[in-house]
């Protein structure tokens, strides 16, 4: 009996010290048929947004369209697409707080933007940045790879993942920005950046995630936005 029992107590031991692989489950953040979850910033509901042939996309008049629930770490997917000439982004770690203007002034940016055919507040081409380029930590770090933009009026695929502080941006399948937030890298980076007296310069554990209405004249449209928290 003796001999029986120790074998089942190290198989008993085993199982509780193993458990099973339980992989994060997504979540859509929208769904194509209701904007639920989301606000526009500093006001109460959605304004300014609507759906159009399933995807998300701004009229101009309501903003930033930002998540009421924070997040720490996580992997987000979406995909947009983006007119000539046009600029938006996808802004986390965002303090949703009033006396913070833009939502870009306290988080990091994944640059969404026409990369050859941007046009200035005149109308007039604007020459980019390779820090202001689609995929970049905007103003901060640029793409590794500046040819994996698809033409406007097409349809992109971007993935950002924050897992302790470490950041990834993707673009279609390719890794294009790698950081770690809040380390003295990404501290010098800032300081000499726009940044510097924003609330985006004091590193922060969580925060809500945007969708940016850059103008009232520029469009973009968002669809299949889905997160899973790390």
């Amino acid at each position: 009996m003796k001999k029986l029992l120790i074998p089942c107590l190290l198989l008993s031991a085993m199982a509780v010290a193993t458990p099973p692989d339980k992989k994060p489950k997504w979540t859509a953040l929208f769904n194509g048929k209701e904007i639920k979850g989301w606000h526009s910033y500093h006001k109460d509901g959605v304004v300014g947004w609507s759906i159009e042939d399933g995807a998300l996309t701004p009229d101009g008049t309501g903003g930033d369209l930002v998540t009421d629930k924070e997040y720490e770490n996580f992997e987000l997917e979406f995909e947009f697409k983006i007119p000539k000439g046009s600029n938006s982004g996808v802004v986390y770690k965002i303090i949703d707080s009033p006396d913070i203007k833009s939502t870009y002034m306290s988080g990091p940016e994944y640059q969404v933007i026409d990369d050859k055919g941007y046009l200035d507040g005149d109308g007039k081409p604007y020459k980019l940045k390779d820090t202001q380029l689609t995929g970049a930590n905007y103003d901060m770090i640029p793409p590794a790879d500046m040819n994996v933009t698809k033409a406007p009026g097409e349809w992109n695929k971007g993935r950002i993942v924050v897992n302790n502080n470490h950041v990834e941006h993707y673009l279609n399948g390719k890794k294009m920005v790698d950081y770690e937030y809040g380390s003295d890298d990404w501290k010098q980076l800032v300081a000499k950046s726009k940044f510097a007296n924003w609330p985006y310069a004091k590193p922060h554990a969580k925060g809500k995630i945007a969708l940016q209405n850059h103008s009232p004249k520029e469009r973009v449209w968002y669809r299949n936005v889905q997160i899973r928290e790390l």
